[in-house]
């Protein structure tokens, strides 16, 4: 078989999925290792951008997903009705970043570092698919474990995990001073 029917195969495989496919899934289907089909994948990325399609292939923590170029949205929301806004409010960025720097981590030890119940915010942010359920804690009671989905790392342009921004241990500790004195105030009136 050619490059051009194997990066045939890949693009049927990735439209058909519609969501996010691992490599190892893909190189598995078309019969070649995994360094061969990335270089594939490579290539096909390549050949969306030269060519000005309003397709492209992103990928997305070592699975491939095929999808609209951003610039197109405008054009398809003229034709569509537009996608209701998520409004993600300070308490759901809030528990959002806990999650997506702690995890795996079950909702008490969200509860411990917010210092207040995370129900309302865990359930919304499942129901939005920015995180889901990742097992359960060997610990008694085997709470929930938490973590980010595949859709938080679209929504927020990085392709990992690995990729948010470090957190300077200074403003760690200032922004937990700012909240102990917040506390402090809040129980004083």
């Amino acid at each position: 078989m050619e490059n051009q029917d194997y990066k045939a195969i890949i693009e049927s495989i990735l439209f058909t999925m519609g969501e996010s496919v691992e490599l190892s899934k893909i190189a598995a289907a078309i019969e070649l290792d995994k360094p061969e089909t990335k270089r594939l994948l490579d290539e096909l990325i390549t050949d969306y951008a030269q060519s000005g399609r309003g397709i492209t292939i992103i990928e997305l923590d070592g699975a491939y997903q095929m999808c609209t170029r951003p610039e197109m949205y405008e054009y398809l929301i003229r034709i569509a009705r537009q996608p209701k806004h998520r409004a993600l409010t300070d308490v759901l960025l809030e528990t959002l970043s806990i999650i997506a720097y702690k995890q795996p981590i079950t909702r008490v030890e969200i509860e411990k570092i917010r210092g207040v119940s995370c129900d309302h915010a865990v359930n919304k942010l499942l129901e939005y698919n920015l995180i889901q359920e990742l097992g359960r804690l060997d610990a008694p009671g085997k709470p929930l474990l938490f973590g980010t989905t595949e859709e938080f790392l679209r929504s927020f342009g990085v392709h990992s995990i690995d990729e948010l921004p470090v957190l300077n241990p200074d403003q760690v500790e200032e922004f937990r001073q700012q909240a102990e004195e917040e506390m402090q105030v809040q129980l004083n009136i």
